[in-house]
């Protein structure tokens, strides 16, 4: 079975309210191995709403609407649907009653429009409103399954779990579930991952692979669909070794934990405390690293050391380092790591310095980024060449201190 999800209300197309509904009912009705193929948003213009029916019923098995089912004139799915199918509208009485009482409870008067919220397709499944007043329902239609559900969340959400999903389930002939596994890499590209499992993406039936490159990083999401959930977890096990035997080297993460929840973790594990300093990021490191719960048994503090007066006095940065090799070098990132994990009491010092841009520093051109990490046992430096705005190098930069850390812990 392959759906589309249908909203209606012009105020999705001005940008007055986020398609919430459409990203809550995918989740839910991919975990019962229902395709959903379309996302589709039409205004309250009753010509284009029967035009996205119409398109609808020709290429999907099942259309679930949200919206438009109030008691308003441009509450227009309920009449759409029944135009484009040939089904007449009829009160529901039970809805109907609700509707009355609810109004007699509060001593008010039921308005004709208020009515208008009863109305049902002729011959539909109707599923009660526990949380307001339409009722929603579902028409089968030559083999077709037409859902129209109320657009408030509040609404649209306990009705989908309580009565609808129940009705559903029904009507799939196989129920087959979809599990995903998220792999997390950094410091290697979408295209040159892409590139080294092309054969195994070009092979893909069930499972898939969805790669995704979002803020420096690359996820690869698989995919597989079945009945039962043992062969389920074997193949994602497999096709996950083989992703890993050609870029394992890349990978830190499964799941939905980034690099600073996994460091943070991987800390917490060791018992381990780390300090910061922080020129180039100015701040950005510590913010990402408190973000995570619980960071504050790990993280002991930053200094942020934008000047090199900061830096040498401080810090204890020599004033022949700034001089001789200056600011944006690897002597001076591993003694700002070094001496400020002896200042903030640490077991870890990390450092950032290098030039954000637009203009030059000492010489060395914009996103020039030194990273230091003072462990235990040794002090080193990492040096990144990176593009982009001055915003986007510094919060690279970040992850690749994130990065480093946690490769250098493991």
């Amino acid at each position: 079975m392959n759906a589309e999800i249908i909203a209606v209300g012009s105020e999705l197309l001005l940008g007055q309210i986020q398609n919430s509904n459409a990203t809550y009912l995918s989740s839910e009705l991919s975990k019962v191995g229902i395709d959903v193929y379309h996302h589709t948003v039409v205004g309250d213009n009753p010509q284009r709403l029967l035009d996205v029916v119409k398109n609808g019923l020709e290429r999907a098995d099942l259309l679930i609407f949200t919206g438009g089912l109030g008691p308003t004139k441009d509450d227009l799915t309920k009449e759409t649907v029944g135009e484009a199918t040939d089904t007449p509208l009829d009160y529901d009485p039970e809805t109907e009653d609700r509707i009355r009482h609810f109004f007699a409870a509060r001593k008010r008067n039921m308005t004709e429009n208020n009515r208008k919220q009863a109305l049902a397709l002729k011959g539909a499944h109707i599923f009660p409103n526990d949380h307001g007043l339409a009722c929603g329902m579902a028409l089968e239609v030559a083999g077709k399954q037409l859902i129209l559900l109320p657009g408030p969340p509040s609404e649209m959400i306990p009705m989908f779990e309580t009565y609808t999903l129940p009705f559903l389930l029904k009507n799939v002939q196989q129920q087959e579930e979809i599990q995903s596994k998220v792999l997390r890499f950094f410091d290697i590209g979408e295209s040159q991952l892409v590139e080294r499992i092309d054969d195994l993406i070009e092979q893909q039936t069930n499972p898939t692979i969805a790669p995704l490159a979002s803020g420096g990083e690359v996820t690869l999401r698989l995919t597989v669909k079945g009945a039962d959930d043992r062969e389920n977890e074997r193949h994602l096990n497999r096709l996950k070794q083989q992703v890993l035997q050609r870029v394992g080297d890349f990978f830190y993460g499964e799941g939905d934990a980034n690099l600073a929840t996994l460091l943070v973790s991987e800390l917490t594990e060791r018992g381990l405390t780390v300090g910061a300093a922080e020129s180039l990021t100015g701040g950005r490191f510590s913010a990402a690293l408190t973000e995570v719960p619980g960071v504050s048994s790990v993280f002991n503090g930053a200094i942020v050391c934008y000047s090199n007066a900061v830096k040498e006095t401080t810090l204890s940065v020599s004033s022949q380092i700034l001089q001789k090799d200056g600011a944006v070098s690897a002597s001076c990132a591993k003694q700002l790591a070094k001496n400020v994990k002896k200042t903030l009491h640490s077991d870890v010092g990390v450092s950032f310095t290098g030039v954000a841009g637009p203009d030059e520093l000492e010489g060395h051109s914009p996103g020039t980024v030194y990273i230091g990490i003072s462990t235990q046992h040794i002090t080193e430096a990492y040096k990144l060449h990176l593009a982009g705005s001055r915003e986007n190098i510094c919060d690279r930069s970040v992850k690749y201190g994130l990065y480093y850390l946690l490769k250098d812990l493991r």
